[in-house]
């Protein structure tokens, strides 16, 4: 049986500070967490009997030693869910430390940075686009919400246990780069992408969902680029979700690389 503190304590882990104090953050779903379980350090999990019993072995062979298991009915899955429509298993995870360790960014790899991102799913989905396009790490600003946070996390769809992400200043991680780096950064004054130069690695900067790039990060940006909408000149939407747009950047960066 789950103890009173337990329960208060996964609920509280929907609060930033409570997650930073802790270490700790929930992922949800069976698709999810079977994605994170060999990835991340699982200190407690709850799921139906059905579940249980279909993961047999393997949950065996990646669940490490002191894991609080419990076995749980959909009623209380649903009173411990920080979902509305939770499925099958919950598991709370250690905060990976080591993304605390902030990798140098190379001229040669291709990595994004997000500046001031508000909205979880948009994080979660940014999250998603860099796993497809086989980008392994995410730069946040201090200011950009928690990727851990649960709507964060389960937006992510288990691509969370293969793309590290950093919260870091931008302008140190910039600073700091190899030489030789490119910096883009979408702007509505920027270069048609489809007619610009683009490198195999350097820096992709994505901005708030209201006021874009910083002017402090946007004077590091050395490409501008401008994602156009068609026909050019028809009257349209002021901009682009910011991970729609990612999606469209990140597409056409791994288009040229494939033509290359």
């Amino acid at each position: 049986m789950i103890s009173r503190n337990k329960f208060k304590l996964i609920r509280s882990l929907e609060q930033r500070k409570v997650r930073k104090e802790c270490g700790l953050f929930v992922g949800e779903g069976y698709k999810l967490v079977e994605d994170f379980l060999p990835v991340f350090d699982c200190v407690f999990l709850a799921a139906t009997s059905e579940w249980l019993a279909a993961k047999g072995d393997w949950l065996g062979n990646v669940l490490g030693d002191g894991v609080e298991l419990h076995v749980v009915s959909e009623d209380e899955l649903r009173r411990l869910s920080l979902q509305k429509h939770p499925q099958d298993v919950l598991a709370v995870f250690r905060r990976p430390l080591h993304w605390d360790v902030c990798p140098k960014l190379s001229a040669d790899v291709l990595c994004l940075a997000l500046d001031g991102v508000q909205d979880p799913g948009n994080l979660g989905t940014i999250v998603r686009v860099a796993d497809w396009f086989g980008i392994e790490h995410i730069y946040c600003s201090q200011t950009t919400v928690d990727v851990f946070g649960p709507k964060a996390v389960q937006a992510t769809m288990g691509a969370l246990a293969r793309v590290g992400v950093h919260y870091v200043s931008l302008s140190d991680l910039i600073g700091d780069a190899e030489p030789g780096l490119v910096v883009y950064g979408t702007f509505l004054d920027g270069v048609n992408i489809y007619d610009e130069g683009l490198s195999g690695g350097g820096l992709i900067v994505m901005g708030n969902e209201g006021n874009g790039i910083c002017a402090e990060v946007e004077g590091l940006v050395n490409k501008k680029l401008l994602i156009p909408n068609f026909p050019n000149g028809r009257a349209t939407t002021e901009s682009l979700n910011v991970a729609v747009a990612a999606a469209v950047v990140c597409a056409e960066f791994r288009r040229r690389v494939s033509r290359t």
